[in-house]
């Protein structure tokens, strides 16, 4: 149970830590701040009860809500240890100060875990970037969401000989699309590594996976190369992983799996393909180069604590 906070809660408030029942407002509060402040709605209910499934996740600790009655307004969460934050307000609600009363609990929950940072992100421009920035966090790495124009396609790229791209249908094949995974984004400065069970419960443990949504290229018997796509209920086919192997890099691996991943996405009613990557990546120009459109920018920013 939360029992460390801020003194300051907005007059008419009350504040609790969210429990599974909360799901369904989470996110309405979560879905209808996205909506505000990007223009975009990507995030599902799915989202959040993979996120709250996490093993590392303690949902009555690293969780709160704001509540105006019974009627949920706002809500905060921290993970990875304490380096990161999410929180969103009600835009009906907004202006009561619940907004810096969430960041200043997130702040504090982090400092708790042991974490000497902890960071979020925020749409360009939106409150929520204004808000931080006026509690000292500065701007890290850009993230942008590109979109497939409707009706364009990646150009196919054929694998070199000896490579095959196939649906990870077994364990190890997931274990070892992991490994590939994480060891590539683990090439970032900073980034803590996600342990396998958190990255399970937001892939091949998320409700409603698909086998095919988990793409792998296989080269003499290794995984080298991989990708999972989300289909979610607005039709849009989201390329939410994509990661090549060092030492593959270069042979056009990356345009063939986003291919064959928007492809299936197709084949199951997906309407628009959409995918994101950052500042830290160095894969912008690839995403343009096929025809990708940048639809929204968002920054990382972060606060020493």
């Amino acid at each position: 149970m939360t029992t460390d906070l801020p003194a300051d809660l907005p007059a008419g408030l009350t504040a609790r830590p969210l429990t599974t029942a909360d799901l369904d407002a989470a996110f309405a509060v979560y879905s209808a701040a996205e909506l505000e402040d990007s223009g975009h709605l990507a995030l599902e209910p799915e989202d959040i009860a993979g996120d709250w499934a996490r093993p590392s996740f303690d949902l009555a600790a690293d969780s709160i809500g704001v509540l105006d009655g019974e009627r949920l307004v706002g809500a905060a969460e921290v993970t990875r240890g304490g380096t990161r934050a999410e929180g969103a307000v009600l835009p009906g609600e907004r202006g009561r100060g619940i907004g810096s009363w969430l960041a200043a609990w997130s702040e504090r929950r982090a400092r708790s875990i042991g974490s000497h940072r902890v960071g979020q992100m925020a749409p360009e421009g939106s409150l929520p970037q204004r808000l931080l920035r006026g509690r000292g966090y500065t701007v890290g790495h850009t993230s942008w969401v590109l979109e497939l124009p409707e009706g364009r396609e990646v150009p196919p790229r054929p694998l070199p000989p000896g490579y095959s791209i196939g649906t990870a249908g077994t364990t190890d094949l997931e274990r070892a699309a992991y490994d590939v995974l994480q060891d590539a984004f683990d090439e970032w400065e900073g980034r803590v590594r996600t342990p396998f069970q958190d990255w399970a419960a937001t892939s091949v443990r998320r409700p409603g996976f698909q086998p095919w949504q988990l793409r792998v290229v296989d080269h003499d018997g290794v995984v080298v190369a991989a990708s999972f796509t989300i289909l979610d209920s607005q039709g849009v086919g989201f390329v939410d992983q994509l990661a090549v192997e060092r030492g593959h890099r270069g042979k056009g691996l990356a345009q063939a799996l986003l291919a064959d991943a928007f492809g299936h996405a197709r084949e199951r009613g997906g309407q628009r393909s959409e995918l994101s990557t950052d500042s830290r990546t160095g894969a912008l120009d690839l995403y343009l180069k096929v025809g990708m459109e940048v639809t929204q920018t968002w920054t990382q920013l972060g606060k020493d604590l």
